[in-house]
């Protein structure tokens, strides 16, 4: 029986921005969100370049590795050809399904979890500079929400240099849940929080409540949310790209 992906996602303005600068990838194979940065509009410039690109990608572990570097050429002769997109960026998270192996491909610091038997389990590492530091043993993760640099990144893919993408592999089932997000989420709910919706709702509602929650505390950032179910494939989802990716 062929794996694939059932998905609920929703990508949302948050309260304080004036643009969404974060894109989504929805489809049966393969689920994504890229947060992007800086420029005039080039957050979301870069962020619809990663999404794009990946729409492309074909099933296999190469192809998904090789994507990060063709995303971060493009965004380099981008920013050349248009000088008011110089220093945009974008992080990327994508989850693929490879018969039965899911194909994590991780830059930056929007996130993939597992949830399994009602524990989230974050997969991706955060590339930030508040993740070396609780690596170092420098600070606690308690620490991290209310720090001035929580934001700080130590990998992105801005076209300015050779990108270094974690990929992992990890096997999977029918009923294997996945939640993948920017950090516009995780910036302002807590994993403790986070697992309370998880495991109160379901389908659409659950990544609609996972918003609104984001929203009564504040949502000072664009906030994407995307829920995978491993299904078969008669149930799977049709390809849909949400936020930047959209326009």
């Amino acid at each position: 029986m062929s794996l694939a992906f059932k998905v609920f996602a929703l990508s949302d303005l948050g309260l304080l921005r004036a643009g969404n600068e974060d894109s989504g990838l929805v489809s049966s194979k393969i689920v994504a969100v890229a947060d992007g940065m800086g420029g005039h509009a080039g957050g979301e410039v870069a962020s619809r370049i990663a999404i794009k690109s990946l729409v492309q990608t074909s099933s296999n572990a190469d192809a998904l590795l090789s994507v990060a570097n063709s995303i971060n050429l493009e965004i380099a002769n981008k920013s050349k050809s248009d000088p008011e997109l110089a220093g945009m960026g974008t992080t990327l998270t994508a989850l693929q399904i490879n018969g039965e192996v899911a194909e994590l491909l991780h830059v930056g610091d929007s996130r993939c979890y597992a949830f399994t038997g009602g524990k989230l389990n974050q997969l991706s590492d955060d590339h930030t500079v508040m993740q070396e530091l609780i690596d170092q043993g420098r600070i606690t993760p308690d620490e991290v929400m209310n720090h001035p640099q929580r934001s700080l990144l130590t990998q992105a893919l801005m076209g300015d240099s050779e990108v270094n993408p974690a990929l992992k592999l990890y096997p999977i089932t029918i009923g294997d849940k996945f939640l993948l997000c920017s950090d516009g989420l995780t910036a302002v709910l807590s994993d403790l929080e986070i697992s309370k919706i998880l495991k109160k709702n379901s389908g659409q509602e659950l990544v609609e409540e996972l918003v609104a929650e984001t929203k009564a505390k504040g949502a000072p950032d664009n906030v994407t949310v995307i829920w995978a179910e491993v299904v078969s494939e008669v149930e799977a989802s049709a390809t849909e790209l949400i936020g930047a990716a959209n326009g």
